[in-house]
């Protein structure tokens, strides 16, 4: 999922929009972290020196997630789930999908092997 997010980013044109549709809330949290990520500068630390922030790529347009209304869930009870979010994309190149960290680090067998958890 985050691959394809990242791909939709280096794909999409400027004011393209991007429309995600989530049925299950990991799904939704890695397109709400992404969409989060990608829509706000990076703030500063006074711990750290000055980085050159790199801009938004994405404008979110849903704040929160649009979901059915009692009408289409008695019509359709699969969309009871289901959670819509969408953002508009910028003018800012794409960021690099080297420092993706939508979803945290798993254990490797060998630091687990070594009691490192």
């Amino acid at each position: 999922m985050a691959r394809g997010l990242s791909a939709a980013e280096r794909m999409l044109k400027p004011a393209g929009r991007l429309v995600v549709v989530a049925f299950h809330s990991l799904e939704d949290r890695i397109v709400k972290n992404f969409l989060a990520e990608r829509s706000r500068a990076p703030a500063g630390s006074r711990h750290r020196p000055d980085v050159v922030a790199q801009p938004p790529t994405f404008q979110v347009l849903t704040r929160r997630p649009e979901t059915p209304d009692e009408a289409e869930v008695a019509d359709n009870p699969r969309a009871r789930s289901a959670k819509l979010r969408a953002a508009e994309r910028t003018d800012a190149a794409p960021r690099s999908a080297a420092n993706e960290h939508l979803l945290p680090r798993l254990p490797s067998l060998s630091d687990i092997m070594r009691g490192r958890s």
